[in-house]
């Protein structure tokens, strides 16, 4: 019976088998030594070079993105209330654009307004085709998050406000939507992160944010890890301050059970 040949050293350098077909575990102490070393050789100069560029992309990418969560807010919670008091036409319409919302990406939307609309003879800026973008995705996404806020408050609590005289408006402003809002918390920060994570296809739109800088870097000047670890910190940066304070207005709007 034949022995297997031993494999030869280079092999045990480089994480391939004698063979010439990769082992798992030596590519995987391969691959992991190189990104470290990469890590390790990040050029620091190039990095404080480029931050002002980062923390302006940031500003644009915030005030897109804060513009963007305001209208989805106001868009969800008014096809929310549509659905609720049962509106025959605009009921509809509200269903469709919720469906239609949610099943396309965002960067064909972004197409469509950007690149479709002069065709009809309708130019509208970068900026402006971002914040509709992102208010006409997040809008469907913040309506189904109030609606599920809104089931989940038991029917016997309404029955109760209107047996007491007051209107069904008032039951929805002083009785349902305060304990709506506070179960919807959670969904409604998650949208808020979703959305702002979104914002990295404005590129696509001409749009200088902070995925655009990083790209723009990458390809005059070759700094691949460079330009990735100060996008990623910009986006923890931004992100991780509203994950912290949505946990505390979590806990600070759980009333009487409601929230868990």
């Amino acid at each position: 019976m034949l022995s297997r040949p031993a494999a030869p050293a280079v092999a045990e350098q480089t994480g391939r088998s004698y063979c010439g077909l990769w082992d798992f575990a030596g590519r995987r102490d391969f691959l992991t030594a190189h990104r470290l070393r990469g890590l390790e050789d990040l050029d620091i100069g190039f990095i404080t070079a480029h931050t002002s560029a980062y923390v302006k992309a940031a500003g644009l990418t915030l005030r897109l993105g804060l513009w963007g969560i305001l209208f989805s807010l106001i868009i969800g919670l008014f096809c929310c209330l549509v659905s609720a008091y049962r509106v025959p036409v605009l009921k509809r319409i509200c269903a469709v654009y919720i469906e239609l919302s949610r099943n396309t990406p965002l960067l064909v939307q972004l197409f469509f307004l950007y690149f479709g609309l002069p065709k009809l003879g309708v130019v509208i800026s970068a900026e402006v085709c971002a914040i509709i973008g992102l208010s006409f995705l997040g809008g469907s996404y913040m309506a189904e998050a109030f609606r599920s806020g809104l089931d989940s408050v038991e029917q016997a609590q309404v029955e109760s406000g209107l047996s007491l005289g007051l209107t069904s408006v008032q039951v929805m402003r002083y009785v349902t939507l305060p304990q709506a809002l506070s179960t919807s918390v959670p969904a409604l920060v998650a949208n808020v992160i979703f959305l702002i994570k979104e914002t990295s296809v404005f590129s696509a739109v001409a749009l200088a944010d902070l995925m655009f800088v990083a790209k723009d870097l990458i390809g005059m000047h070759y700094k691949t890890n460079e330009a990735l670890v100060m996008l990623v910190a910009a986006y923890a940066i931004i992100l991780l301050p509203i994950s912290i304070a949505a946990a505390l207005l979590e806990r600070r709007v759980r009333r009487a059970g409601f929230g868990n």
